[in-house]
């Protein structure tokens, strides 16, 4: 009763709205069906030729060496930058694209994969009578439209369900939501509904229950990041620009104008990969450095006061069995006044974010405090039945958002991500702040401000309802043509519609035959997710360079199971070492370092600080005699540590074979001083930390435990990696 009583206050509360939001719905859908009109529209008004295939690398290479002055060159290969280049040369603009790293290294990879207008910016500009948030978060939404039409294999609408814990909140949020459907008009994903207490927790079963009242469901978009910043890059390098990554940016170069003014006409670029180092002359030359946008600033002048106010943000990834494979959470006021989101993403749980001020660095790490503040947020949302473990920390990154701001400001939690095109008095045209989803918009409002202060010749935009890389022959439909044609796994085949979308089918031509009756192709690289080894000789293709590009940008390993990544690696780099004819000392420089990256930049130095030589034993008497028996089980000799061979020796007994280096493997997790062999305290250091939950899915304590029972029942062991996390 209470329940009804609230909607209907709720109603009266919002009853214009609705029925606004329902006639602008009903435009929406008639918009939609004319999707397709519009991306005709979009192909046929670009004056220039969008070729079958993209150049290689060392074509572009030699097109930035050879080409004598370009219209515009843009400075950064994140989603802004590439949304420059895509812009700039669908205009017909001889464009030109300097990375440093790899097309989306930074920011553009590690955010919250969401493509959303912003319902706490929009609580803002209601609440303070902001203007200029509102209008940000108008454009946002208009872009998030677009941005589903024109990659529908990358990014998709998403549920997300705002919990309701008192009943004088619901009128309250309730409003507020529907606001943001009435000031998405005409391009509202879907209308937003209220959900009984009963409703909620059938479709969130892991929801807390006590104190429920309600919940409310509305809609965002989300969308794979990196594959994202790559669709745009790859459509730009078609169109004709002439796109680079691993291509340092030196130095500004200048030339002197009648009167003595210095204006900059190109720069000093260096090629990461081979150290040649050459000049490129542009008319324009544009700054879209994300959180590097003041040292590219200070390149041009010294004593440029800073534009950018750094702040981080880091997310965790969780276990699939976390949230509902379709729904997310939102947690509107966390216990510091941060918004937190509990999202499906690839098959597991992304959560995040924090916000928190930082210095720039090109390698980001997720601190612990961070992740803590994280899981015990998730705490307060999800079921006392449901154990938020630390151990179930699959992987964790840290972003740094490029945010604008006044340099004096320190609270980043209040400044607005909105956008700022600036131009210096030698010419160089700065894009700063801004969000991932207004990127397109970002880079039309930059290359106009270059044409006209560069007095270039180019028209309009043309990048709204421009279709990127895969999406032209995309349907929901098309993985079933890939599993009947080629005899791929279902779950590989969506994952290969989804990813690459139309060209998903020139991945399933390479992939080798498995020998088996089924799949028929398509070995994988690791065993629980979808991901193949052809897919590792099409990212060479996209322009992969390095083991981390291919863990962390072309697949998205690194970001889903770090564990898994580091399983994958050997395999990724033989792949890659064949194909681009690296020699065994450089098979063992990127091995190196594509650990050095899982270890500090996703989250594993964070899982080894939870098992260390100082980890404090807390087990009762009784724990530590049953481990003790345990261990010595397998230490016959009692020598205090036990070995492969002491593993082997167990196993044999019981009729089970284990390859020796998944032996290794398994021991090495284990083994803190990394000796070879694993002693009792660590054993019990494990256990201990296996019981508080900071580790979980260990194999070694699943192997003993399970080989000391087996000793009476002779089963066999199973040994997989059990999904366990950081």
């Amino acid at each position: 009763m209470a329940f009804q009583k609230a909607v209907k206050g709720t109603a009266l509360i919002g009853g214009g709205a609705i029925a606004t939001v329902f006639g602008l719905s009903q435009f929406s859908q008639y918009r939609n069906k004319h999707g397709a009109f519009v991306h005709v529209q979009a192909a046929e008004a670009i004056p220039v030729p969008l070729k079958n295939d993209f150049p290689t690398r060392e074509q572009q290479i030699q097109a930035l060496q050879t080409t004598s002055e370009f219209d515009v060159l843009i400075i950064g290969g994140g989603a802004t930058g590439c949304g420059c280049a895509l812009d700039a040369v669908t205009r017909g603009l001889k464009t030109a694209l300097l990375e440093r790293d790899d097309f989306s290294s930074g920011t553009s990879s590690r955010s919250t994969k969401l493509i959303h207008g912003g319902v706490r910016y929009l609580q803002k500009a209601i609440m303070k009578l902001d203007l200029e948030q509102y209008r940000m978060v108008k454009e946002a939404l208009e872009e998030r439209a677009n941005l589903l039409e024109i990659a529908p294999h990358l990014a998709a609408a998403l549920p997300i369900m705002l919990p309701v814990y008192k009943w004088w909140q619901l009128p309250y949020y309730w409003l507020g939501i529907k606001l943001y459907d009435l000031v998405a008009g005409s391009q509202c994903l879907k209308s937003s509904y209220v959900l009984s207490k009963s409703r909620a927790l059938e479709l969130f079963p892991m929801l807390r229950k006590d104190k429920l009242v309600a919940a409310i469901v509305y809609y965002d978009g989300q969308h794979n990041d990196a594959r994202m910043n790559l669709a745009i890059a790859l459509t730009a390098a078609r169109y004709g620009a002439a796109t680079a990554n691993y291509a340092e940016v030196l130095r500004l170069l200048k030339t002197a104008e009648p009167g003595g003014t210095q204006r900059v006409c190109g720069v000093r670029c260096r090629d990461v990969l081979t150290g040649q180092e050459f000049d490129v002359k542009a008319k324009c030359v544009i700054n879209a450095t994300g959180p590097f946008t003041d040292s590219v600033r200070k390149m041009d002048d010294e004593e440029v006061p800073n534009i950018c106010q750094p702040s981080a943000g880091v997310h965790i990834v969780m276990p699939g069995y976390y949230s509902p494979g379709n729904m997310g959470l939102l947690d509107p006021a966390t216990s510091d006044g941060r918004v937190i989101f509990f999202l499906p993403w690839e098959k597991m749980t992304i959560a995040g974010t924090t916000d928190s001020p930082t210095d720039v660095t090109h390698h980001p790490i997720p601190t612990e405090e961070d992740i803590n503040f994280i899981l015990n947020e998730v705490r307060n949302y999800l079921s006392a039945d449901v154990e938020v473990r630390r151990g179930d920390v699959l992987a964790a990154w840290s972003g740094i958002r490029p945010l604008v701001t006044d340099p004096d400001s320190k609270d980043t939690q209040s400044i607005s991500r909105n956008h700022v095109v600036s131009v210096s008095g030698s010419g160089l045209v700065t894009i700063a702040g801004g969000k991932w989803t207004t990127y397109r918009a970002m880079a039309q409002d930059t290359i106009d401000a270059a044409i006209q202060v560069h007095d270039l010749k180019a028209g309009s935009s043309k990048t709204i309802g421009l279709q990127l890389q895969g999406a032209e022959d995309w349907s929901p439909t098309l993985y079933i043509r890939l599993v009947q044609d080629y005899g791929l796994e279902s779950e590989v085949a969506q994952h290969l519609a989804s990813t690459y979308g139309d060209k998903a089918f020139e991945v399933a031509k390479i992939a080798q035959v498995t020998g088996k009756r089924w799949p028929v192709v398509g070995k994988r690289l690791v065993s629980e997710f979808p991901y193949i080894e052809a897919e590792v000789v099409y990212g060479v293709k996209e322009y992969a360079r390095t083991a981390v590009d291919m863990i962390s940008r072309r697949t998205r390993l690194a970001f889903l199971n770090v564990q898994a990544a580091e399983e994958a690696l050997p395999r990724i780099i033989d792949i890659m070492g064949k194909e681009l004819n690296w020699s065994e000392q450089k098979k063992k420089e990127e091995l190196e370092a594509a650990r050095k990256f899982l270890y500090y930049e996703m989250g594993y130095k964070v899982k080894s600080d939870q098992l260390t030589d100082s980890s404090e034993i807390s087990l009762g008497p009784s724990d530590i005699e049953r481990y003790k028996k345990r261990f010595h089980m397998f230490d016959k000799d009692k020598k205090g540590f036990i070995t492969i061979l002491d593993v082997q020796r167990v196993l044999e007994s019981i009729s089970v074979q284990i390859a020796e280096n998944t032996l290794h493997d398994i021991l090495n997790e284990v083994d803190l001083n990394k000796n070879g062999q694993v002693e009792l305290n660590e054993f019990l250091q494990l256990m201990s930390a296996i019981q508080k939950g900071y580790v979980s899915g260990s194999r070694l304590a699943v192997l003993m435990k399970t080989a000391e029972e087996n000793l009476r029942q002779r089963v066999v062991i199973p040994v997989d990696r059990s999904g366990g996390g950081l």
